[in-house]
């Protein structure tokens, strides 16, 4: 299999990837880490949810559209990692037994204005279930090295204290259906803790490129070291979402209804700003800032929120702006 550089990537060109079985063990598994959402977990309690039966988490789909690309082009690659995604859209669900694959084409090449030793290439990811159809496209971006260039590691200081798992906060406040809610409201989602061995199994599942499996060879890529794929650090911030939003719901429920919440449609302008190492604690937000009803699902509506990350040190690693539909009123 030939080994692709910057220089090798042209427009037009087209790789694939797959196909790869979404089971439905893999599918609770995985929302039970990160999505816990009822259509997600159990066919029974899916049924009286927005969606009607259990379907994957949409950043599962994401995740294993992560391990389609690197299978079909970035391990035979010079890949140095994605600055983020311009936009991904869920065009169906993925249900268990799906069989998924993936078509990868080059949209655009730019060398790097400021680095000579590397350069940007644009891509349309577009993944397909078994029959054909399309599941979920995105637009992206990731950096490759030239030929003969090996970008020099960059210094890195890892945070060396034990492993303390990160204490769940107990502050809580009403959740509102989304035609109440206050638009610029912001909720913070505490804190999560990118220990080694989380990182290199999620990894070796998702997202296999070197400088997220293997400590030792990691240090003299680019990155300086173990670092988390960054479908990683988004899987998380929906953990943390849940999690927050779990406590929210308790304390809802013991005054009213409760707003349902349905599944998103996708996201743009994710951004991967810094690489998030192994023992780097991150702090997650999200922040309220649109939403309309839906005039296709009485009683819905859309969210648009602003969602962050920053590390130990308050530098911004991570950022997108997603959607997701939630119950409009009573």
């Amino acid at each position: 299999m030939r080994f692709h550089h910057f220089e090798d990537l042209e427009p037009g060109q087209e790789f694939t990837g797959g196909p790869i079985t979404a089971t439905r063990e893999a599918m609770v598994a995985f929302a039970r880490e990160f999505d816990p959402q009822p259509f997600h977990l159990d066919e029974v309690a899916a049924k009286a949810t927005f969606v009607g039966t259990l379907i994957g988490s949409g950043w599962q789909t994401a995740c294993y559209g992560m391990r389609l690309l690197a299978d079909g082009l970035m391990l035979q690659s010079s890949s140095m990692g994605s600055p983020g995604i311009d936009e991904l859209r869920w065009l169906k669900p993925v249900l268990p037994g799906d069989t998924l694959s993936a078509t990868i084409r080059v949209e655009e090449t730019r060398p790097s204005s400021s680095k000579p030793d590397r350069g940007f290439v644009r891509f349309k990811l577009t993944i397909t279930d078994g029959g054909g159809e399309p599941v979920m496209t995105q637009a992206f971006s990731v950096m490759f090295a030239r030929r003969g260039h090996t970008p020099a590691p960059r210094s890195v200081t890892f945070e060396e204290k034990p492993f303390e798992p990160v204490r769940e906060a107990d502050d809580a406040v009403p959740l509102p259906f989304l035609g109440e809610a206050e638009i610029g409201a912001s909720r913070d989602l505490g804190q999560h803790r990118f220990e080694p061995d989380a990182i290199i199994a999620f990894a070796k599942v998702y997202d296999p490129q070197i400088f997220h499996t293997d400590a030792a060879a990691a240090r003299e890529t680019h990155f300086g070291g173990l670092c988390a794929s960054g479908w990683h650090t988004a899987a998380v911030w929906m953990k943390r979402l849940h999690a927050t939003w779990a406590r929210d719901m308790r304390l809802t429920a013991k005054h009213g209804p409760v707003p349902q919440l349905g599944p998103s449609p996708g996201f743009r302008n994710m951004r991967w700003l810094r690489p998030v190492y192994a023992g780097d604690t991150l702090r997650y937000a999200t922040k309220l800032v649109g939403a309309r009803a839906s005039t296709s699902r009485p009683g819905w509506g859309l969210a648009h929120h602003h969602n962050t990350a920053e590390n130990q040190r308050g530098e911004p690693v991570f950022e997108f702006t997603g959607s997701v539909f939630w119950q409009w009123s009573a």
